[in-house]
């Protein structure tokens, strides 16, 4: 298995060649040359998959030479099985709320997010490739809330990795914050930026298009854009969508970001999983729910702070995959439009990619007060605490799209526990969510952290003198 670039201009690389870089040199995605086909035991042995199983399988069958079908399964084993730092044995478990609805929560991990699902596996992943090489790496990330801490507690201690985790200053909640700057290692370097999460991404574009800079620190990323992550994240569409699936296919509302999650879930089904339609649910930073509704891809003039910050974002990194997916993997026509983006913020999608994305992706965005009626609703219902971004999913459910008409079991996709956004959840529920015993003295540890300017050369600065990677 070989991986491009969507834009076309990069040479092929290996699946480990392309999670250790992150962005393609000519600033695409990278995109494996074809789609491999989830083999038909998986079907057959549904109630016995397991996440680790799903993991592996994917894992195998997109890393091929590089990693033996044996290989993968002991690193999926280290990230989920018995002795994963996961406080629930099947990593994402599914709850039923009503007859045909299903929350799966994806917070059980260290850091009480969906992103250490990824994490705990891109942990291994980078173990493993860096035993190989004997090298060092430089991780550098941009945060809008959840990467972050899950990046924290994936690498911290890794004697082979510095981190660097670029986050908003003042733009997330103090538990996220905290798992950030408190963690006590001495190879994470957390820099709060004098911006917005968007600041930060750009910020992380400009280190990894330095070609020379990228060289000499050994760059590598664990964003959204990671193909790591996203083969990860796929692993909980197979096993929901086999698990509730019977003869037919599953339903999928995704709270959207920055689209790495939810297209997952079009991995997932271009794999053969019985994955149906996937409702994107946004914030007010609505891009992604613009795009599918009028066909116009275009950013706001700066994002705006809600009380679901992780998707406080307004572009949509892995939007980029999908638009050269549904141009017939286009890479000229998605350098273009790129291109058109990059100057006036803006493109049109052309309109046999937007109908080739309607076909499975529904978008609506969801307001603050429509979020806390969703939060309300859900607690007196069933009695159970959802996180804000979590909210946006049931709100979205239940607020609808066009398109959306699902047939079939809905599965709600749950980010963040909800003790992460207390002050929020209890504002909305009159509940206070206590922390997991994992996490009792998060409040208790000192913090350490940089303030930065939103400027890409005091990063680059900052980082160079820390690094034990430069050469």
């Amino acid at each position: 298995m070989r991986y491009i670039s969507t834009r076309g201009e990069a040479p092929p690389v290996s699946f480990l060649e392309a999670i250790l870089k992150g962005l393609a040199p000519d600033g695409g995605l990278y995109v494996p040359e074809s789609w491999p086909a989830l083999r038909p035991y998986l079907r057959e042995n549904r109630g016995a998959m397991g996440h680790a199983g799903a993991a592996a399988e994917a894992l195998y069958l997109f890393a091929d030479d590089d990693l033996s079908f044996a290989g993968a399964a002991a690193l999926a084993n280290e990230a989920y099985g018995a002795e994963s730092r996961f406080a629930h044995p099947a990593v994402a478990p599914l709850k039923q709320l009503d007859g045909r609805t299903w929350l799966m929560e994806l917070f059980h991990g260290p850091s009480l997010a969906f992103k250490d699902v990824a994490m705990q596996l891109i942990g291994a992943l980078y173990a493993e490739a860096l035993a190989r090489s004997g090298e060092r790496l430089t991780v550098v990330c941009a945060t809008s809330g959840d990467t972050g801490g899950a990046a924290v507690e994936a690498l911290k201690g890794a004697d082979a990795v510095d981190l660097f985790v670029m986050l908003p200053k003042g733009r997330v909640s103090e538990v996220q914050r905290r798992f950030m700057t408190a963690s006590g290692a001495a190879n994470v370097h957390p820099i709060l930026i004098d911006g917005d999460f968007d600041d930060c991404q750009a910020i992380l574009k400009t280190l990894f298009a330095d070609k020379a800079f990228a060289a000499s620190a050994s760059l590598s990323g664990v964003n959204s854009i990671s193909w790591a992550r996203i083969v990860a994240q796929a692993a909980y569409f197979i096993t929901a969508s086999y698990a509730l699936g019977g003869d037919g296919v599953v339903n999928f509302v995704v709270p959207t970001g920055n689209f790495g999650d939810a297209f997952a879930g079009y991995v997932a089904k271009r794999m053969g999983a019985p994955v149906g339609r996937i409702l994107l649910a946004t914030n007010t930073n609505d891009i992604l729910a613009r795009a599918i509704a009028t066909g116009r891809y275009e950013r706001a003039a700066h994002s705006s702070a809600t009380i679901s910050p992780a998707m406080d974002i307004q572009v949509a990194s892995n939007f980029e995959r999908l638009v050269f997916e549904a141009t017939g993997r286009g890479a000229d026509t998605t350098r273009a439009l790129y291109a058109a983006f990059a100057q006036s913020g803006g493109f049109d999608i052309p309109a046999p990619a937007l109908a080739a994305m309607r076909e499975i992706f529904s978008a609506v965005a969801v307001n603050d007060d429509e979020t806390r009626a969703a939060m309300r609703a859900v607690h007196q219902r069933t009695g159970d605490l959802l996180c804000p971004h979590s909210a946006i999913a049931a709100a979205a459910a239940m607020k609808g799209a066009n398109g959306w008409a699902p047939d079939g079991p809905v599965v709600l996709l749950a980010t963040a526990h909800p003790a992460k956004f207390p002050d929020t959840v209890e504002a909305a529920t009159g509940v206070t969510p206590p922390l997991p015993g994992h996490c009792a003295t998060l409040y208790d540890r000192p913090e350490k952290a940089d303030a930065l300017s939103n400027d890409a050369e005091a990063v680059k600065k900052y980082v160079r003198e820390r690094t034990r990677a430069w050469r």
